[in-house]
């Protein structure tokens, strides 16, 4: 378990990290996201011990990392955005010395991590020959060596392809299963993917701490319906037919080369699209399509870190 107690963080006259407090139990997986410069790394590097806390408390299992940073880094695995490797050398004879740098057995970890990481390919190659995507299998593989209770990623898919990126993604799954999890991230899809809650930082401040889902239904649980008309229809008439549904709060047209389009705003996330397809249809107008839009994190995202108070 992981607690932060009012901690700021500052660099002269600057505050970086400002009273910032929360908790994360064992076995979540955290998306700790923000804006550049809104404190996501300085906020994992005070949790790691590698920065110290103005002031504020940040206890691991109880333990205040002040105190005891020893114990406490030895529950933590970190992998900073750029993973920290010794590029001219062998990955196998790079991951034997973390192993024993941290006091692990080389013979029993190293196979191990080769497996779990999905290193075994490359244990032959030098670091620096290395795609982006095996670079970063090898940071993760770093974190791990330690089997430590808690692991820090911070932009653990910056820079991969597609492919990489769904390997990646997959082995975070896997850890989180046994593991706490906390990631940073600009990818607010990935968030979506592996994350079970999302706590987020602006201008150094926590101004969100809350499951994705409970986060688009607090800040918007508003929906729209677009639909695909004939360029034959008659807007005004279109209007009338839909207006006289109960929840819809706007209409909005738009024309396109063959098409007319029409935003439907709803109030609330009930489901009017059947009422609408047959109030449409039933007026002799053709419908080509239907789809329905919900706000998504981006969206909550650019609403909090754009001016919003925290919830």
């Amino acid at each position: 378990m992981i607690e932060l107690e009012h901690v700021s963080r500052k660099f002269g006259n600057f505050y970086a990290v400002n009273d910032v407090s929360f908790s994360i139990q064992t076995g979540e997986i955290v998306g700790l996201l923000g804006p550049n410069g809104a404190g996501k790394t300085t906020t994992m590097r005070m949790i790691t011990g590698y920065l110290e806390a103005s002031s504020g408390s940040i206890k691991v299992d109880g333990i205040d990392v002040t105190q005891d940073s020893v114990e406490t880094k030895a529950k933590i695995g970190y992998m900073p955005e750029s993973a920290p490797l010794y590029s001219d050398m062998i990955v196998a004879d790079y991951l034997e010395y973390v192993a024993q740098m941290q006091g692990q057995d080389p013979k029993e970890k190293v196979p191990y991590l080769a497996q779990v990481c999905g290193l075994k390919e490359v244990m032959h190659k030098n670091i620096a020959d290395l795609s982006r995507g095996n670079k970063q299998r090898v940071g993760l593989a770093h974190a791990l060596m330690g089997d430590p209770e808690i692991l820090i990623l911070d932009e653990p898919t910056s820079g991969l392809d597609p492919n990489q990126v769904s390997e990646v993604r997959e082995l975070i799954r896997k850890i989180g299963e046994t593991r706490t999890v906390i990631i940073s991230t600009h990818i607010l899809s990935e968030v979506e993917m592996l994350c079970n809650r999302v706590i987020i930082i602006s201008d150094g401040k926590k101004v969100a701490d809350s499951s994705t889902q409970s986060l688009r239904e607090h800040f918007n649980s508003n929906s729209q319906v677009v639909l695909e008309l004939s360029n034959k229809t008659d807007s005004k008439e279109a209007e009338a037919v839909i207006s006289k549904i109960e929840g819809i709060s706007s209409i909005k047209f738009s024309n396109t080369e063959n098409r007319i389009i029409c935003e439907i705003n709803i109030n609330g996330d009930e489901n009017l699209c059947p009422q609408i397809a047959g109030k449409v249809v039933k007026a002799g107008m053709d419908l080509y399509s239907m789809q329905v839009k919900k706000n998504s994190l981006e969206d909550v995202f650019r609403t909090l870190t754009l001016g919003g108070d925290e919830k």
